[in-house]
This record gives structure tokens, C-alpha cells and sequence, in this order.
């Protein structure tokens, strides 16, 4: 069967990993995380007091930043890990939400990870999740998804995820931490979150991650249908 790039690009907390998971797990494809990436990013510059807005502390972080993906046979997924540590838990906490999208805004930061993420990708046969895998890391994919949901839904779902790993961070807190990821993802100069003018539009608001799944499948078995030679 032929094999594909499938972008998944939304806001945060609208079940987009989730998703890609499901969708590379059911066509055996390679499932990579991009904001899994920045969030590592966001780790090292935090422990190692980065100074975002200095160009050399940035390009010498990035110069000792190695993140790489390893399969966790218990989660049934893969883990992330910065420079040999497993990171998986601890870049999903709340402190590093409050700083991703800032970290992630920077212009060098975000151009070595693209470069990181297209490497990945040049074999094919992969889902990857972000903000702007459509627009900016691969605009030739051959399928791309746009991914939103409502504000509060989106508050509610990151606060069961929190709640989930042992964080009690009140919905109005988490609310306002969305609100400002979304409008400096948004209107960042480097790669900002927009939705492709090919990709397929889809709100989760009140999808099931099942049923967000087999809407990215069906794109995927639609387009494999129109291209079979």
C-alpha cells in the first residue's frame, strides 16, 4: 500500500496526539510529536536558565539538545527522551505548558526543529502532530487536517490530563494558560499556527478520539482509493 505524510495541525488540548496515535497505530505508520519536541526544548532552557531573547545562549542550548523517540511497550507508545533521559512525564507538566509556546516562537529554535522533523519524514509513512506540519514542515502532504474545539471544552479535557498525573491546576488557570498558547502560536513570525488552504477542517469539540480517528482514516483510505495505479 502507498505510503504517506498525514499532518495533523490544531490547538492544543483538542486531541490531536491522541489522534495520530491511533490513526499511525492502525496503518502501522511512524507517529511523531512535534510539540513533544518544543516541550524538551522548553525543559532544557528551563533547567539550564536559557535566556530566550540571547541568540548565543539559544544557539549553544540547541547545539546540546539531542531529543529522540523510544517505543514504551506499557504505554503502547513512544516516549521522549533529552539526551538519553526519559522526559515523557515531565515535559507534560503545567510549568512547561507555561512556557512552550514562547520557547517554541523563537526563529532558530523552530527552524532546527523543522529541520529535525522533515529528516523524520523523508521516508514517508508517518503521522505527524503540531501547529504548522502543513504549512511549514511538509506542504506537500498528502493529507492535512486542521484541528480545533472549543475554548472551555479544550480547558476541561487538559485538566482531566493533569489531574491524570497528579496536578490539581484550576480550570480558570488552565483557561487563560490556553488562550495565551493560542493567540502566540498564532501570531508568531516563524511557522505561526494557520490552517492550510488543502487541509480538512475538524472540530472536536464533541468527537470521541475513536471518532476523530476514523475521520483522518477515511481521508486516508479516500485518497489511497483516488491514487491506486
Amino acid at each position: 500500500m502507498q505510503r504517506i505524510i498525514i499532518a495533523l495541525d490544531g490547538y492544543s488540548s483538542c486531541g490531536k496526539s491522541t489522534t495520530a496515535k491511533k490513526v499511525a497505530a492502525k496503518l502501522g505508520y511512524a507517529f511523531i510529536d512535534t510539540g513533544a519536541m518544543y516541550r524538551a526544548v522548553s525543559l532544557y532552557c528551563h533547567e539550564h536558565h536559557v535566556t530566550l531573547t540571547n541568540p548565543k545562549e539559544v544557539d549553544k542550548a540547541l547545539d546540546n539538545i539531542h531529543i529522540t523517540f523510544h517505543f514504551n511497550e506499557h504505554r503502547g507508545a513512544s516516549d521522549v527522551y533529552l539526551n538519553g533521559l526519559n522526559v515523557e512525564d515531565e515535559i507534560r507538566k503545567m510549568y512547561i505548558s507555561q512556557m512552550v509556546s514562547e520557547v517554541s516562537a523563537v526563529t532558530t529554535i523552530r527552524r532546527a526543529m523543522v529541520a529535525q522533523q522533515q529528516k523524520m519524514g523523508k521516508g514517508k509513512g508517518i503521522v505527524m502532530d503540531g501547529r504548522d506540519i502543513g504549512t511549514k514542515v511538509f506542504p506537500n502532504a498528502e493529507i492535512k487536517v486542521f484541528m480545533t474545539a472549543d475554548p472551555v471544552i479544550r480547558a476541561g479535557r487538559r485538566q482531566i490530563e493533569l489531574l491524570e498525573k497528579g496536578e490539581m491546576i484550576g480550570i480558570d488557570e488552565i483557561l487563560e494558560n490556553l488562550k495565551k498558547r493560542d493567540y502566540i502560536d498564532s501570531h508568531r513570525e516563524e511557522g505561526p499556527l494557520t490552517q492550510a488552504i488543502d487541509a480538512t477542517y475538524m472540530d472536536t469539540s464533541y468527537m470521541t478520539l475513536d471518532e476523530q480517528a476514523e475521520f483522518v482514516l477515511m481521508l486516508h483510505d479516500s485518497f489511497v482509493s483516488r491514487n491506486v495505479k
